[in-house]
């Protein structure tokens, strides 16, 4: 008769287990196991880079692993990165380059730095494989519909390009005409601009690239020159705001506006300072914090129903969503940044406003 003993690694993990039961009111032990394993965390999504691929002077490639809570993105989607340079962590949009299915698991952003940018410089000069960042779920409807439809045309400017990379990558094989109209200051800037040529010399799409050192802005009433059969597709356009502007107003003019879908960037500047008026958005109620006082004090103060467990030992009951401004972790002094329209998770029990803030409360 044998008997089976458990493997000392699972030994160990029980004990630490037990230990932790006993140590870690009102945490559990899981929040200590999400400190030695973060991507494992069960409150927030996160991600280690696993690879910073340059793409041109001032774009690359930042290869991610998730965390097992990541749930697989459709092309064309964008997610939220939250970022942490000096204690302060900023949130960021950037869309989705890789497929969703990778072999690897991985999934990919291609950021180009723009000047002064915090996250952007950050990650294209200076995030190294290894570092730990933080997930939203994958978002956005500038993505191709179920049955593609026969002729495709995509207008990009810049860093506008990267939500096409994924459609291109994902969705090629089930695109019969595709028309890719890019523009960018040189030949050097286009981000994937191989990958995209031999797409080229491969016959899977046509490739017109404007460079506008040499030929000037990208012109909207270009267009019918350049693609004659523009009334024929359906368009998907990304890119500068004025290009985008242009676009509308020339797709309008010629009755075509229900063929474009068009995505924007929004830029996030928000100044971190001490305290602030909360918005709390479903009631409408405005308060002035002092920076000092909790959130979730402050809201009961004021008589806003605020949801929590704390007092009861149960920890992340009080986590709302933060939809744009910022907030300061009083443990830490940790910054964390939203852009209006964001949805990033915090816990009010421990945080104060560092600006003025709206909760989804």
């Amino acid at each position: 008769m044998f008997t089976t003993l458990a493997p000392a690694t699972d030994r160990l993990r029980s004990g630490l287990h037990a230990l932790a039961g006993a140590a870690a009111t009102p945490l559990v032990p899981a929040d200590y196991l999400d400190l030695i394993d973060p991507l494992r965390s069960r409150t927030q999504l996160r991600a280690r880079i696993v690879a910073v691929r340059p793409e041109t002077p001032g774009a690359a490639t930042i290869v991610l692993r998730p965390g097992p809570g990541w749930q697989r993105h459709i092309p064309g989607q964008y997610l939220r990165i939250g970022v942490d340079v000096d204690g302060v962590r900023h949130w960021r949009a950037y869309s989705l380059t890789s497929r969703p299915h990778e072999k690897d698991r991985t999934i990919s952003v291609t950021v180009t730095a723009i000047p002064d940018g915090i996250v952007s410089g950050h990650l294209v000069h200076h995030a190294r494989p290894g570092e730990m960042v933080h997930l939203e779920p994958a978002t956005g409807d500038f993505t191709l519909p179920a049955t593609p439809p026969e002729r495709v045309l995509f207008v990009t400017a810049g860093s506008g390009l990267t939500p096409v990379l994924g459609m291109l990558r994902s969705h090629l094989d089930v695109l019969a005409d595709v028309v890719v109209v890019h523009s960018s200051r040189t030949a050097q800037d286009v981000i994937a601009g191989d990958e995209l040529r031999g797409m080229a010399a491969a016959g899977r799409i046509r490739l017109i690239e404007r460079h506008t050192a040499s030929h000037g802005r990208l012109d909207a009433e270009q267009l019918h020159d350049l693609v004659p059969d523009l009334s024929q597709r359906e368009t998907w356009a990304c890119g500068p705001g004025g290009l985008l502007d242009a676009l509308e107003e020339h797709f309008t003019a010629n009755g075509l506006l229900d063929q474009l879908h068009i995505e924007r960037f929004r830029p996030a500047v928000i100044e971190p300072g001490e305290g602030g008026t909360v918005t709390f958005l479903r009631t409408g109620r405005e308060i002035e914090t002092d920076g000092a006082t909790s959130l979730l004090d402050a809201g009961e103060d004021a008589g806003e129903l605020m949801p929590s467990g704390c007092r009861m030992g149960i920890c992340f009951g009080c986590v709302v969503p933060l939809k744009s401004g910022a907030v300061r972790d009083l443990r830490t002094g940790d910054i964390t940044v939203a852009a209006t329209g964001d949805d990033v998770r915090i816990q009010t029990c421990i945080n104060t406003a560092a600006a003025a803030c709206e909760l989804d409360l």
